[in-house]
């Protein structure tokens, strides 16, 4: 009986754990951050991070979650500051975090995104084909694009949207507020991981350095809000980059010794295998 008592603890406590666990993997719900004036950082719900912008005469969001539930509460939850009109989305690039949500907006909203963030909607992504050509879900991608740079218009509130080259994918763009000196970079920044870079997407990791290195030296922005990390610093995107030099430094160095893909991975943490594949590719022209 002792045996059989404590066998039903351990399934009792393996059950709590397990619905403890469940818990924990809840989606958040959406809330908005505010970060400086009449700017917030989008949280919760699920995809990455993005923001809100109220305008003198209506509403910029930028991203647009993945699924209904998660539009639907970024709706609810600009309406509860404002009942302005959301009139632009921006997507910062094509990942599926950042644009599923496009479908559940209003049709009156405008799309926004660099012209070739456009066209990774319409591409086969990780082997699986876009739906985004069907005729229901066309008039939720950006029907309004730019090569280099465009300032978007809310009233007498100027928003700029800059293309600054290719890193995590090609089509990456930074939305600035230039009287807040805040930027949105999408996923050009992670923090506690490694940077990912799409190569599928013929994202780069050369070019992301010389990309950050541009967007620093172009715009005056002190705090930068990104899809997979808290709000940070000028310092932080600059120990971004020198990190990323470090590591393609690094694989340099072993790609000079002959080292094969295996072995030059094995001088890197589990974590960074992804960019680190990158690189050599990169390096070796594979």
């Amino acid at each position: 009986m002792k045996t059989i008592r404590n066998t039903g603890t351990i399934l009792l406590l393996v059950l709590i754990c397990t619905l403890l666990s469940a818990q924990n993997r809840e989606t958040p719900p959406v809330t908005l951050e505010k970060v400086s004036g009449d700017v917030y950082q989008l949280m919760g719900g699920s995809g990455s991070n993005g923001g809100v912008f109220i305008g003198e005469t209506g509403v910029l969001v930028i991203d647009s979650k993945m699924n209904k539930e998660s539009v639907d509460q970024t709706i609810a939850a600009v309406k509860e500051i404002t009942d302005k009109p959301i009139k632009y989305l921006v997507n910062t690039h094509s990942d599926g975090d950042h644009i599923m949500g496009n479908r559940y907006f209003p049709k009156s909203v405008t799309f926004v995104a660099h012209k070739n963030c456009r066209d990774d909607f319409f591409k086969v992504n990780f082997g699986r084909e876009s739906d985004w050509g069907e005729p229901e879900l066309l008039p939720f991608t950006p029907s309004v694009t730019f090569n280099n740079n465009m300032n978007l218009w809310l009233g007498k509130d100027k928003i700029e949207l800059h293309y600054f080259g290719v890193g995590h994918t090609t089509g990456d763009c930074v939305v600035y507020f230039p009287d807040e000196k805040i930027a949105f970079v999408g996923d050009q920044y992670f923090s506690g991981r490694p940077q990912l870079i799409h190569s599928n997407k013929n994202g780069n990791s050369f070019e992301h350095v010389k990309t950050l290195t541009k967007m620093l030296e172009t715009i005056d922005a002190d705090k930068f809000s990104s899809g997979h990390a808290d709000l940070v610093s000028r310092d932080d995107i600059k120990k971004h980059i020198q990190s990323m030099i470090e590591r393609q430094k690094k694989v340099k160095g072993l790609v000079g010794q002959d080292k094969t893909m295996e072995q030059v991975l094995a001088e890197f943490e589990e974590n960074e295998a992804r960019l680190v594949t990158s690189i050599y590719n990169e390096i070796t022209g594979k």
